[in-house]
Parts: structure tokens; sequence; C-alpha cells
């Protein structure tokens, strides 16, 4: 790409400095980057308004490191100070130019291949992952993009990409390399950050799918119509003028299912599922749960079928829904769906059990609604002369509003509260703690425990277990850091239930 070509690539531009861009136009742009550190001969850098930076403080860096034009926001453009001799392009949105340069720096690669978009509050770790089961099952190359980091057909380790949707410049350096790799299909957690901030732009998704939508990222998003509307821009920017199948699934217990419904392009297809909901495309009947599982008859379109899930949960169930309504989406049949859904043993730190006796649980609700979903789900499955028990915190530099309502969600729902750290990050633990401590209507020493260290606070729960209790350990899932300050330490829950269940019964067997 000669930078002469760059403005065909932004959907809206002016020239700061014309002469200047057009005295350079046969410059060849050999990359894009928001991080003036990663700024080399030839690099556009894109100033971007963060939270905590802004990239117009660093113009005058990328352009000493050797950028060959820098991209502003209009509104900035005069009150920043610009570096001489350098062509300078201002636009309405940066992380859109940013998101349209780097698509077009790789050849739009998120037009070659099959798109499937997952959003939502919960769930979408586990729903991408059925659905990459099925088409992997299908025969089909799959690339996968999420929580856990990104994968492929032939690179089965996870990567890491930092987050839940990477920004556009990684996205798409990405993409461009699963489609180098053949993958046909790509199945991608799509966060209301990358949609709110455009990184998906120049991907067309052939499905969209909502698993939720409850509390959270509200100190990003401020209210929930702000969030609500970041979510829903995953269908309302739905592709249909090709004439291909677009569709959106959607889950219809959601008390937003309307609003995303309404949001989908006229000649969408629609996909509705629920366990509430008799007016669901798919939907369920007869459903049994076990600390192993859970069974049902799915009911669909194109007939019934009994399910028999080695996940556990009511949570798990939609999840599973979910999925299964995108194959059929995808025009996979009935019954090889279901093959693939009963062929998935389980999701790293989904709902997962990592000790016996008594059955410790790890999971990843780090959400009110999360919260709520596994504990209901382990009540259902816990003894009845037995205790559930609870460990759990939130994390630092998050949602505030969160944390009482967590609190009081865990004293309605379990025998016995554990209340420890998350991921503290800048925060103090102990103001965290008295703010989920806050929601909790009373506070009874002989049902709760309250304790910063998290480790410290794992080991106190399995102590107090008897045989047949059930213990939860919620927030982290996957997570094998902590986040103090201003570091990051190795810190898995699984490993520390594990190794401590361990220790107990070697010195039992002394």
């Amino acid at each position: 790409m000669k930078l002469a070509d760059l403005p065909q690539y932004l959907s809206e531009s002016v020239m700061v400095t014309p002469d200047l861009f057009a005295q350079h136009t046969q410059q060849a742009v050999g990359g894009v980057t928001s991080d003036s550190r990663h700024v080399k001969a030839g690099t556009v850098f894109v100033a971007l308004s963060g939270s905590r930076t802004d990239g117009h403080q660093f113009l005058q860096n990328a352009a000493t490191q050797g950028a060959v034009a820098l991209i502003i926001e209009q509104e900035r453009q005069s009150s920043v100070s610009l570096p001489a001799n350098i062509p300078v392009i201002a636009v309405p949105n940066t992380y859109k130019a940013l998101a349209e340069i780097s698509a077009a720096l790789y050849n739009f690669p998120g037009r070659k291949m099959r798109l499937v978009g997952v959003t939502g509050t919960n769930g979408k770790t586990t729903v991408t992952h059925l659905i990459e089961q099925m088409l992997a099952d299908q025969g089909e190359k799959v690339g996968l993009i999420g929580t856990l980091g990104q994968k492929t057909s032939k690179r089965t380790a996870y990567d890491s990409t930092g987050h839940t949707t990477p920004m556009a410049t990684e996205l798409q350096e990405i993409l461009h390399e699963m489609q180098e790799e053949g993958n046909c299909y790509v199945v991608m957690e799509v966060s209301s950050h990358a949609l709110d901030q455009y990184r998906v732009h120049g991907c067309d998704f052939e499905v969209a799918v909502l698993t939720n939508l409850t509390q959270d990222h509200l100190d990003y998003h401020k209210t929930m119509e702000q969030y609500w509307q970041a979510k829903a821009l995953l269908f309302s920017r739905l592709d249909v003028s090709s004439g291909q199948k677009r569709s959106a699934v959607i889950n219809l217990d959601s008390d937003y299912a309307r609003e995303f419904i309404a949001a989908c392009p006229q000649g969408v297809t629609l996909y509705t599922y629920g366990i509430q909901s008799p007016d669901a495309n798919v939907r369920i009947e007869n459903a049994n749960y076990s600390i192993s599982g859970s069974s049902f008859t799915v009911v669909t379109p194109v007939g019934k079928a009994e399910v028999k899930l080695k996940l556990g949960g009511q949570f798990s169930v939609y999840n599973a829904l979910a999925a299964l309504a995108s194959g059929l989406a995808l025009g996979i049949p009935l019954d090889a769906c279901v093959k693939s859904l009963e062929r998935v043993p389980g999701i790293r730190g989904r709902f997962e059990v990592v000790s016996e006796k008594p059955y410790v649980i790890v999971d990843y609700a780090h959400t009110p609604d999360g919260l709520e979903n596994v504990l209901n789900a382990a009540r259902v499955v816990t003894p009845k002369d037995a205790r559930l028990i609870t460990v759990f915190g939130c994390g630092g530099d998050r949602d505030a509003t969160k944390r009482p309502k967590m609190g009081g969600i865990a004293e309605r729902l379990a025998d016995l509260l554990v209340i420890t750290s998350d991921n503290p990050r800048t925060e103090d633990p102990q103001q965290i703690i008295t703010d989920v401590i806050s929601g909790i209507q009373r506070f009874d020493s002989a049902r709760m425990i309250v304790d910063a260290d998290r480790q410290a606070a794992i080991h106190q729960a399995i102590d107090l277990a008897q045989p047949n209790d059930i213990i939860v350990v919620a927030g982290k899932g996957h997570e094998d850091y902590q986040i103090l300050g201003d570091r990051t330490i190795h810190f898995d829950d699984r490993e520390v239930v594990q190794d401590y269940v361990k220790q107990k019964r070697e010195l039992s067997s002394v």
C-alpha cells in the first residue's frame, strides 16, 4: 500500500496538511499502530484517546521514529501540536480509522472466512468452544478467538491476546494468519468494548449470537442503556447487502431480547432459544441436572433430540442451546450438533470440578448474574444433608456497583461465605471486601469468613468442608495470575485447590 491509497480506505477523512500529503504519496505504508513505541519507518500512527492515556500526546515521538503519516481526531486538531514535515489526516473516530487501515493492510481477511461472533455478559467462552467443536466435527478448519486466547486447527495451544477481543491491528493480523493457514471459519467472542471501539470493524459476520445481558462493565459504559446498545452493534451491523444469509441467534429469555431482535436489519434470519420461553425456536423439555452434567430433550424447527451434556448447570444448557441454534444457522444437521455437544468434556474454568470429597468447582463467575447462575447450579446438585460453600471476591478498578449485589447473592444462595480478593489491582483489597459486605443483610460470623489472602481463603473453605459439601471458588476460573497493585503474580485457583487437597490427604494417611 502507498500513502496515496490511504484515503480510499478511510470512510471519512480530512487532509490537515494537503501539501505534505501530496509530496509523500508514493511512500510505502508498511504497518499501522496506536502505540508510538512500535512505530518504525513506514508506519502509520493512529492517535487514540483512551481512558488512561491519550495517543495525541505522542505525535512527536511517532514522527521522530519514522512514522509515514499521523491520524488524529478532528476535534483535537486545533488543540494539539503537530510535528513538521509529516502528513497528518484528521478523522471523526480514530478507533474506526485504525480498524479500517488494519483490515486494508491485511487484505480484509475478515471478509474471506465465515465468521461467527458471540456476545453477551456471560457464557461467551463456552458457546464459542461448543460451536468450534461442531464445526471441527464436520471436518471444517476453525480458528477461535476469545478470553482464553486464540488458536487454530493447526495450533491447538492457546496464544494469549491480552483482550477477549484483540485490538483491531492485532485482530486483523490474527485473522490473516488464520486465513493463510487455511481456516474457513472463525468463531470469536466479541466484547462490548470491542464493538464500541470498532475493533471488529471490517469483519463480515455470518452469525451473531447473544448469550445474555446483565450488569457488567458499567465503569466503562456508565449505564445499562449504553451497555446493551454497544452489544447490539454486532447485530445491527450484520451485512445483508451481498444477498448471502446472515443469521442472529438470540436468547429469548433475556430481558433485552426484543431490543436485540429490533436491532437486526431486515433480511436477517432469526433463531431464538430459551428455557422459559415457549415461543423460542430452540427450547428444552424434561431437564435433569447433576454434578457431572445435564440431560434434556431439545425441541427445534427441524425436530426433537435427546441430549446428554457433560457440562453442569442450567446456564450450561443455555450455552448449549445457543451453540446448537448457531449450528443450525450454519447448516449443520441437528443430530450432528447434538453429537458434538455431547462430546465436549468441559471448558477450562467454567463449572470445572477440580476435586472430590468435598467437590470443589472453579468458575469464572465475576458478575452478579454469573455468580447467581453458578450458585443456583451448584445448589441443585448439593445433597440435602450438605452445605454449599462459596469463595469469591470482586476485581479492583472495575464497576464497584456490582460488589454489594454479589455479596447479597452469595448470602442468599450459599450456606457459608468466604469473602476474599479477586484481582484487586490498584485498589485496597479491604475496601473492595467492605463494598461486598455492604450488600449483606445480616452479618453472621457463623456463616461468614473474611480473608483478603485468596489462597488462605480457599484453604479455610476446604478445611471447613465435610465430604458431601460443595465448594464453589468463583471469580477467576481459567486465569493463572493475580494482579496486586503493579505486580502480576502466578495464581491458579485450580492449582491451589488441588495442591492443598493433596497435602491434606497425604497428612491424613501418615
